[in-house]
């Protein structure tokens, strides 16, 4: 082997056919995270864009039960892997690896190996987006992400509590950290409106907004606290499924339309720079 690596790709190597790679995270676990980024793909199918999933959420892969499919991926071809198909987006799961209660107990480089797995191995074809729901927190998954594939930006997920806000700003520091953009903060479960009437704010709205703002960073939207969002994620039909002229879901989809919107003008700015350098 005398030419050393001449021929080895340097860096993160785009996708071939995939537009933009969103990363949706946050800080802790339990802000709905995952609600967000399966309700943000199937708004962006429901869109009119191309739209794969991958759930990188080792600790806590809910998307297949969220999508409503569970079955083990096909295998094609030269070990490619079919990505699954739910509500008119693709997706791939570390939960269709390790099905049922069985937890995934893994160290960084195995992390590392399914991460590679499911960007370069699946056959996404064509996508506008592709969504990666990260694990809470910051570590390992995100690494190996920026190190795989160059990133459009990330999504950050929060409440408005001064707790999770204390995690969230663990997150922007990370993405900051490697070099990935950030499109921009939705604060879910604002609040909540009783059959009456009367407006409860549970977990202190508003503070998600004032944060982005610290930061200097687009405030995406504030998505309530509906027990209808949750029922939709335990049956395996996403709320958004209703559709973009659906009243009861319109701020997912203003999300939406938001994170598409500057998705297109940081890819822009990104070609921009690369043009320069």
């Amino acid at each position: 082997m005398g030419h050393m690596g001449a021929g080895a790709p340097q860096g993160p190597q785009p996708l071939p056919g995939v537009a933009h790679v969103v990363a949706v995270g946050s800080g802790k676990g339990g802000v709905g995270k995952t609600t967000v980024a399966v309700n943000l793909a199937v708004s962006l199918g429901k869109l009119g864009y191309k739209v794969g999933l991958i759930d990188a959420d080792i600790y806590g892969p809910n998307v297949p039960m969220m999508l409503g499919v569970t079955r083990q991926p096909n295998v094609v071809g030269d070990n490619r892997i079919e990505p699954l198909l739910a509500h008119g987006v693709k997706f791939i799961s570390v939960g269709l690896i390790s099905p049922g209660d069985k937890p995934m107990v893994m160290r960084g480089p195995m992390l590392h190996q399914i991460i590679r797995q499911f960007l370069m191995q699946v056959e996404w074809g064509e996508l506008d987006f592709l969504i990666v729901d990260l694990p809470p927190g910051t570590g390992d998954v995100v690494i190996s992400l920026v190190q795989t594939v160059p990133l459009t930006g990330a999504v950050v997920v929060s409440t408005g509590s001064g707790v999770a806000l204390q995690d969230a700003r663990k997150a922007l520091e990370m993405f900051h950290q490697v070099k990935v953009e950030v499109i921009g903060l939705v604060e879910n479960m604002s609040q909540m409106t009783l059959p009456s009437g009367e407006v409860i704010d549970v977990f202190g709205a508003g503070g998600t907004e004032r944060t982005a703002a610290q930061f200097g960073l687009p405030f995406l939207g504030a998505l309530d606290l509906d027990p209808k969002i949750r029922v939709g994620g335990d049956r395996g039909m996403p709320v958004t499924l209703a559709g973009p002229d659906s009243a009861s879901v319109a701020a997912f989809y203003d999300v939406a339309r938001k994170v598409a919107a500057r998705s297109m003008e940081l890819s822009e700015h990104n070609e921009d720079v690369i043009e320069i350098s």
